[in-house]
């Protein structure tokens, strides 16, 4: 949570703490961000080899708060993106605990833990943003980076109490479930050839992964001045608000979902029509209008939550659980590629033509990743061996 405090809001940021007005900054800002997040989580993957899952992230979680307060501190930009930049190296090592829950988790029940985990994700962005905004305007720009200290600080004070309490499974010298098991369809082949056949869905689902986060957060560094300018509206928890909706429609399709598996509810995994709805949502956020707007973003977040819980699910599909942490680094890796790719363009784009063209290229970005998803993993194939076994 405490990193989407501010993710909204790095363009007002730099500019009330640091005088700097310039979006290519602020969406540079985001893709360094993004860089060391890619950076540092397989390194992360690799200690958690031989360190269990809480004990490290009791310790670097705690290493991110002390960074996040001299970050607040910090007396100039060139300072602040310095330790900001090792606070998320360390921050970076959080997102462990995703590969560590779903190793614990039997592997027909991944689907509803990934939705489960994003609304999660999600639901914490509502609080974040509207947080963030509020601070914003009522205290400023560094008791934001204080806030999201304080978050890492609670984080480190979580994993001591489940460490003292007994709550954590050890995962580095035992093996749980089905941890030897392979995917689904490929066992019966020979390790070569198996190995051969993952590793390129990997990378098909890699490349997905990458034109899907560029397209869905190519509009993000510059959403809150674009509803500012297009609606006169300068309340920043009313900006927050309106960010989060996408979070909004990831909770209503987190029950829908759930409906659909009791059959209460028609199939709602279609990916290629979730991200036509999300190219529609984003061609909606064009308009210049209030109506338009809150509609687009609603469907936006629709088919964006649906086709998030879609690629993970894929993800577990395709790896092993020993080899679970290993692969969600390389997807996570190409995941950032993606949100970085998107920063640098974002800016600027935004600097030539105006963030209302972002909403295009995105909405042009949904639609040629619909039809290269549907091409590689289309509902004849499966994930893992491309045989014609049950639609994904």
């Amino acid at each position: 949570m405490s990193d989407a405090i501010l993710i909204a809001f790095y363009p007002q940021f730099f500019k009330l703490r640091y005088g700097i007005d310039s979006p290519v900054h602020a969406g540079s800002y985001i893709a360094a961000i993004s860089i060391a997040v890619m950076c540092a989580l397989p390194l992360w993957a690799k200690v958690a080899r031989k360190v269990e899952t809480m004990p490290l992230l009791l310790v670097t979680q705690g290493i991110a708060g002390v960074l996040g307060i001299a970050s607040a501190f910090a007396p100039n930009v060139q300072s602040f993106w310095v330790l900001s930049m090792f606070m998320y190296l360390t921050k970076a090592s959080y997102l462990l605990m995703f590969p560590y829950l779903m190793r614990l988790e039997k592997q027909e029940h991944h689907s509803h833990l990934v939705g489960l985990l994003s609304v999660i994700i999600h639901i914490t962005a509502i609080f974040a943003a509207t947080l963030g905004g509020l601070s914003l305007q009522s205290f400023g720009p560094q008791q934001c980076v204080l806030l999201m200290a304080a978050g890492d600080f609670l984080q480190m004070a979580l994993c001591y109490y489940l460490i003292k309490a007994k709550k954590v499974v050890p995962t580095v010298t035992h093996t749980y479930g089905e941890s030897h098991q392979a995917p689904n369809g490929s066992a019966t082949l020979p390790r070569k050839k198996r190995s051969h056949i993952l590793g390129t869905n990997l990378a098909k689902l890699s490349l997905v992964m990458v034109l899907f986060d560029f397209s869905a957060y190519v509009i993000r560094p510059f959403f809150s001045t674009y509803w500012e300018d297009t609606t006169g509206i300068l309340q920043r928890g009313i900006t927050g608000a309106v960010f989060a909706i996408p979070a909004l429609a990831a909770l209503m399709g987190l029950y829908a979902n759930r409906l659909a598996s009791q059959g209460k509810l028609p199939k709602l995994d279609h990916p290629f029509i979730n991200l036509t709805l999300g190219a529609i949502g984003l061609t909606l956020q064009a308009i210049p209008h209030i109506e338009t707007i809150l509609i687009g973003r609603f469907l936006f977040g629709w088919g964006m939550f649906q086709i998030i819980v879609n690629l993970e699910v894929k993800l577990f599909q395709i790896s092993t659980p020993d080899n679970y942490a290993r692969d969600f680094s390389v997807a996570n890796f190409f995941q950032n590629l993606g949100v970085l790719l998107s920063s640098f363009s974002a800016g600027y784009i935004v600097s030539l033509i105006g963030a209302q063209q972002t909403f295009f290229v995105a909405a042009l970005g949904f639609l040629c990743t619909a039809v290269i998803n549907q091409y590689w993993f289309g509902s004849r194939k499966h994930p893992a061996t491309g045989d014609s076994t049950h639609a994904v």
